[in-house]
């Protein structure tokens, strides 16, 4: 039969093997930080490839112990925050590990020098800027290619919208919505932050209509009071 020659302490040591790794990398990647897995810079990129592979060496190679094969993705680890605190502290260092942004357009005009030594050429330009709203070269003030390679763009005055500030308005500050029912559950820590008890926030769901809390998907309060509910839908 096919199951017969199947080694199955082998495929067992494997899966054991990848489980382990798969692990380690994540908590290699909470140690390293949420840049990481955000918008890289060339150096936080060439770090993440190179704990790829050498994560792929363990799985691969039976011989190897779990141990030779996580010290590299460590050293590596260690090496990257050390840089990372240094680049903290050093302006040279933070220049030479993530660059600099480039300034690619300056009050309506393409730097055309900038765009050479970054080879970034016309059609990526337009391209970006179309991504970001604006068709015309014309109505930006600036675009700054930042060292992720991400472009920011900053319009000129006449072609912002429009903001309170503008209008000479006052508007008070909003925070962010808290979450009083996720799945069916009430936060009770989020609860207690906003002065609210379990009685105020079930009152305040059967103003909404809600008869059942299991039944509710969602629920937040925003900072004026007001309740916001999404229940889930009948199967």
């Amino acid at each position: 039969m096919f199951l017969a020659g199947i080694n199955w302490s082998e495929i067992a040591s494997t899966v054991y093997r990848t489980i382990v790794i798969y692990l380690i990398l994540l908590l290699v990647m909470r140690i390293m930080g949420k840049r990481e897995v955000g918008k890289l810079s060339p150096f936080d990129f060439v770090v993440a490839i190179v704990i790829a592979e050498l994560a792929a060496l363990p799985m691969d190679k039976e011989e190897m112990s779990l141990v030779h094969g996580m010290a590299p993705i460590f050293t590596l680890v260690v090496a990257e925050i050390f840089l990372s605190w240094l680049s903290l502290k050093s302006t040279w260092v933070r220049r030479f590990i993530n660059g600099t942004p480039s300034v690619l357009v300056e009050n309506g005009r393409l730097v055309v020098e900038e765009m050479r030594r970054n080879r970034y050429n016309v059609n990526d330009l337009l391209a970006q800027l179309r991504e970001k709203g604006y068709a015309n070269v014309a109505d930006v003030e600036f675009a700054i290619l930042e060292t992720s390679g991400q472009l920011s763009v900053i319009p000129k005055a006449e072609k912002r919208p429009v903001t309170p500030a503008d209008l000479g308005l006052k508007v008070p500050a909003e925070g962010l919505p808290v979450i009083i029912v996720i799945d069916g559950q009430l936060q009770e820590r989020n609860l207690a932050r906003i002065g609210w008890d379990r009685k105020k926030a079930e009152e305040a769901l059967r103003g909404k209509g809600v008869t059942d809390i299991k039944k509710v998907l969602l629920a937040t309060v925003d900072s004026r009071g007001e309740v916001y509910v999404s229940e889930r839908r009948a199967k």
